[in-house]
């Protein structure tokens, strides 16, 4: 399944210029999802981080797999019209740097749902190599 940026608005609550996915090309509701982040040298962040040398801050990579993750979860009937919260971020890694220009592809996979929250194993690829990389725990509200 496929998900353009107006469809990824109707699943989670996130708006410009804080909505960090564009489009969702693979959607497992529950089970699995791929998204894209084109990195645009007109983002907001990239003014203050830093001057002549813009570069994606980790936190909000980690974030646009966090919303990635929101949609796989909240397309789930269950759990459509939930918001999902961040619970804990463990494990993540930073391997390479995102500028602007850059495609982020990311997948997410749940590794487990239950009523009040889950786990998913997240990680960001940049032309095809590794550069982020995290286990994310969530809640509902």
């Amino acid at each position: 399944m496929k998900l353009d940026k107006d469809a990824i608005k109707d699943i989670i609550p996130h708006r410009e210029p804080f909505l960090l996915i564009d489009e969702v090309t693979e959607l497992e509701p529950g089970r699995k999802v791929v998204a894209i982040k084109r990195v645009s040298e007109d983002e907001y962040y990239f003014k203050g981080h830093f001057p002549g040398n813009p570069v994606m801050p980790g936190v909000l990579q980690v974030e646009a797999l966090a919303q990635a993750g929101a949609v796989c979860v909240l397309s789930l009937p269950e759990h459509r019209g939930k918001i999902a919260y961040f619970g804990a971020i463990d494990r993540v890694k930073f391997r390479g740097m995102v500028t602007p220009g850059d495609e982020l592809r990311l997948e997410v996979e749940l590794l487990s749902v239950r009523a009040r929250g889950g786990k998913g194993k997240a990680e960001a690829f940049k032309d095809g190599k590794l550069v982020c990389s995290c286990e994310l725990t969530f809640m509902f509200a």
